[in-house]
């Protein structure tokens, strides 16, 4: 089989549930070496995640700055000699501090390079800032070498055609087998009222502060946001519950319990989160952002909203008159988009293409 080196430095969160997710449906199909950098959010129990024909290499060198010069050497030296140990036909770079290095150290490989960047950090990271420039002037730098920007969804991809040339998009997908069979186990957590939630960080990205503001505007529904951060301190409203970090079962029973889902976030590239939710039937109500609007068409399978007051109305409606035939549609979408079989099939067509030089 041919040799593929999956590069992850952002082993955590939405982007481990991705690449996870990815290497394991690959494995029928290419021999999948996996070179990581542990971190605080990696699950302790990856390796058992893992299928165990996964060859795993864990890269010392990563976990500092992407602006530590002296770092940055190492780590480009350490993927250099992974590369040369494995000679792999294909590597495969996921998100942005993999996505930087990796380009400058793989410059000249002689086979394709693929670069996933999972939601681009000048974007995610809010306006203004120099930091914020500098990503973007790098990912515009680096997207002048020989490599291919895959990305996760249509409009990410537009946001990739401004900073590269080569390009192209594969949708995310959730595998539905294991998602159906871990919510037929868990029971729904019900609140005595009209249930909005939102789950994740509470970081710049994902924009609590707008969440409060919907939250103040109705004030007749309960709003729960699962999980925590820095900016915990914005949630404010008396109508909404900050729950802290949950199991993922408990996390599940809560959105199962639940009417509606928000993701106001500044950018995505597809939340997993958001798929998992259409797949339960919630009605959705995501930013008119990249990422959220490729997945959500307005009226049709749940709601893009621009403004707080948007958000507001919205839900407001749904207590009225819950819209079970958009919510409906969510997970029709699921099955036939969003799911990892179809994702799988794009996949092995698009590496196989890479490898055999005929994507142009």
């Amino acid at each position: 089989m041919k040799k593929i080196l999956m590069v992850c430095e952002a082993f955590g969160g939405g982007v481990f549930a991705y690449v996870s997710q990815l290497c394991n449906d690959m494995c029928n199909h290419f021999d999948i070496y996996l070179a990581y950098a542990l971190r605080p959010q990696t699950p302790k129990n990856f390796a058992e995640i893992l299928d165990k024909r996964i060859h795993l290499i864990e890269v010392k060198n990563f976990g500092g700055s992407i602006f530590n010069i002296k770092k940055d050497i190492q780590v480009i030296k350490e993927l250099q000699n992974i590369a040369h140990t494995i000679n792999p036909d294909l590597i495969h770079l996921h998100s942005s501090v993999a996505g930087g290095i990796g380009r400058i150290a793989f410059v000249n490989y002689p086979k394709p390079v693929i670069y996933t960047p999972h939601g681009y950090a000048h974007i995610l990271m809010g306006k203004g800032g120099f930091k914020l420039k500098v990503y973007k002037w790098m990912e515009y730098i680096l997207g002048k070498t020989n490599c291919i920007t895959l990305t996760c969804c249509e409009s990410e991809d537009k946001v990739a055609k401004t900073l590269t040339k080569r390009t192209a998009y594969i949708e995310t997908g959730v595998n539905l087998e294991e998602l159906s069979n871990q919510l037929d186990k868990i029971q729904p957590l019900k609140k005595n009222k009209f249930t909005v939630y939102t789950l994740g960080r509470t970081c710049v990205q994902k924009q609590p502060e707008l969440f409060n503001e919907i939250a103040n505007l109705v004030p007749e529904a309960q709003f729960v946001w699962i999980g925590g951060g820095e900016l915990d301190y914005l949630l404010t409203a008396p109508n909404l519950e900050l729950t802290g970090w949950k199991p993922r079962h408990e996390a599940l029973a809560m959105g199962k319990g639940a009417d509606v889902f928000i993701l106001c976030s500044l950018g995505e590239a597809i939340a997993m989160s958001l798929i998992e939710n259409m797949y339960m039937g919630k009605l959705i109500l995501v930013s008119n952002v990249m990422g959220n609007k490729s997945v959500i068409q307005n009226g049709k399978n749940g709601f893009v909203c621009n403004t707080a007051q948007e958000y507001a109305d919205k839900i407001k409606v749904a207590m009225k008159k819950f819209p079970q035939e958009i919510c409906n549609q969510a997970v029709k979408d699921v099955h036939t988009i969003y799911n990892t079989q179809v994702m799988t099939d794009k996949y092995i067509k698009f590496y196989n293409k890479a490898i055999a030089g005929e994507f142009k």
